[in-house]
């Protein structure tokens, strides 16, 4: 048996799973998992190729949605809630699907039902950017295909310090994480879950950004609409990268709508008391090495 992904665990109650967005990793999360974890008992992890998990990471959805699984099984959690964020959001959609004993609820924020070919040209563009820095090129070059598509304009306006800080330790990363990206914007260039959502039997909040270029309105709108029973919440002023620029109103949202759900009809089995809580300690540190969100 292989050792689950990279992952960390804070807090107490029932299960909460935090899935990243493509470029991302468990530290972009610190000012949502924080409060989450005064409440649930919150799991966050990398996914194969992103930055605690470096190396080859998978073709398709459904081995990330494998190791998830496995991951859960090895935390031994029957059924967790479940909260991601574009390619995080599209694993958690297809494990709610596939495997729906395991997804108490879901948040899929910025997510879409399937890639439109302005969002393959999208992807293409960081893609290509994300080779020529595996070839030797400037890796900050991929932060800047990636920036206007991640971030709104006032957030870029507001932060553009900090985002030409961030776009160089992007460019000092390894080889391997630019890699990595290509790999995971690979399995969802071409995505189309319409097959599958109606499958989603799990209550259901889809969170839409209305500046996002990403995964536009319209997609995750369309989203809402195919899932039965899915809620729909709209952040009018917010780009792709919601849980950067309004991490706050992201959690009272997810903290809203898990308010509401009844009562579980089961517990789910508590650690043992040797279980490592997780795998990386300082999310924070880790953020300064310049893993983007």
């Amino acid at each position: 048996m292989t050792d689950p992904i990279a992952h960390r665990v804070d807090g107490t109650g029932e299960p909460l799973l935090l899935l990243n967005g493509g470029m991302m990793t468990i530290a972009a999360w610190e000012e949502i998992a924080t409060p989450l974890a005064a409440r649930f008992r919150v799991v966050r992890c990398d996914f194969r190729g992103q930055f605690l998990a470096p190396g080859p990471t998978h073709a398709g959805l459904e081995s990330h949605v494998a190791d998830v699984v496995a991951l859960l099984d090895a935390l031994r959690i029957d059924r967790a809630h479940v909260v991601g964020t574009s390619f995080g959001a599209e694993v958690g959609l297809l494990l709610a699907a596939e495997q729906p004993h395991r997804v108490r609820s879901l948040v899929a924020a910025t997510a879409f039902d399937h890639a439109s070919l302005a969002m393959t040209a999208l992807a293409q563009a960081v893609r290509d950017a994300c080779r020529a820095a595996v070839a030797g090129g400037d890796g900050g070059r991929m932060f800047d295909a990636m920036l206007p598509g991640t971030y709104s304009d006032a957030f870029r306006a507001a932060n553009a310090t900090m985002l030409a800080a961030r776009r160089e330790r992007v460019a000092r990363l390894p080889v391997s994480w630019f890699a990595g990206v290509d790999g995971i914007l690979a399995a969802v260039q071409h995505l189309d879950l319409r097959p599958v959502l109606p499958r989603v039997a799990c209550p259901t909040l889809v969170v839409v950004a209305g500046l996002d270029r990403t995964a536009p309105p319209a997609r995750g709108r369309a989203l809402a609409g195919a899932i039965p029973g899915a809620r729909l919440v709209e952040v009018a002023d917010s780009g792709h990268a919601m849980v950067v620029e309004q991490p706050r109103r992201f959690t009272d949202i997810c903290l809203e709508f898990l308010a509401a759900l009844p009562a579980a009809s089961s517990s789910t089995p508590s650690p043992d008391p040797g279980t490592d809580p997780g795998t990386d300690p300082k999310p924070a540190d880790r953020a300064r090495k310049g893993a983007p969100s």
